[in-house]
């Protein structure tokens, strides 16, 4: 087998010589998009940081109740935030939530158009799904690499490290949910003489929403789980304490950030949980 090992195929090169070709003709456009997701980064996070905790709690609650109508939920959420203060780690979850709400934004505003063009077009998705694989499968600590390369260290490449990672998500589910709208559905829509736009608002978009809010769900839980990768390009939040517990090997600092990783992903997950509205 040594003839097969001397004939390498330089993936790894072709690779690297692809980022460098990126960061040498589309400068420009790697600083317009790091100078965009800075400002969308520090306006969310001046908005969960300048007002008082307990505004920000509130906030949260009503937002709850918006969307369950369920006193007990909105009593888990109170109860897991004030836990949350009183383990010390209300800036570090707010830093977090900065870059969940952030990679939601992005991965919503870009997913969502995506998927409904590739329920329409059959092809585009057959060529899309390979590359929505590649992005889920992909170790996420590969997108590391190139995001310290183009934007350096900081919240910036932990926000476009999920992003890429997350994307997939998003786009599959608004798919699912646009392409099996019923048929019956479509043809009365078409009979009554509705344009294509009319359709999509009026039958596709509403009968994909459950899928569509499943899948922000998803993005949400999925933005969370990398809070621990994105300590590790100098993101702020609650995985910079897992990654210093890791170090120290400190089990009640593991423990404990961990618990209150998984306490905001409670929190997020009974906020948008389909079908939690009384």
């Amino acid at each position: 087998m040594e003839w097969l090992t001397e004939h390498k195929i330089p993936v790894g090169d072709w690779a690297s010589d692809f980022f460098d070709w990126l960061r040498d003709n589309f400068s420009g456009v790697v600083d317009a998009l790091a100078n965009g997701a800075e400002k969308l980064i520090d306006g969310l996070q001046w908005i969960l940081q300048t007002p008082h905790p307990l505004v920000i709690i509130a906030c949260f609650v009503a937002l709850t109740w918006v969307l369950q109508r369920n006193w007990k939920t909105c009593l888990f959420v109170a109860l897991g935030f004030l836990f949350i203060i009183n383990q010390d780690y209300w800036e570090a979850t707010t830093q977090s939530l900065t870059l969940v709400i952030s990679s939601c934004i992005v991965c919503m505003a870009i997913g969502v158009p995506i998927g409904i063009a590739a329920a329409h077009r059959p092809r585009l998705y057959a060529f899309m799904q390979p590359v929505l694989d590649l992005m889920q499968t992909l170790p996420t600590f590969v997108y590391l690499i190139p995001a310290i390369v183009f934007f350096g260290i900081g919240m910036v490449p932990g926000l476009i490290a999920t992003v890429i990672f997350v994307l997939p998500a998003p786009i599959r589910l608004t798919y699912l949910g646009v392409s099996s709208t019923p048929t019956p559905l479509l043809e009365a829509a078409e009979a009554f003489g509705g344009t294509p736009s009319q359709t999509l608002r009026k039958v596709e978009l509403p009968y994909a929403l459950p899928q569509i809010m499943a899948g922000l769900n998803q993005t949400i839980m999925l933005s969370l789980s990398m809070v621990v990768v994105a300590a590790l390009v100098g993101a702020d939040g609650l995985g910079v304490p897992v990654v210093r517990a890791l170090n120290q090997v400190n089990t009640s600092l593991g423990f404990e950030s961990g618990f209150v990783i998984v306490v905001v992903a409670i929190i997020l997950d009974r906020m948008l949980r389909i079908g939690g509205r009384k």
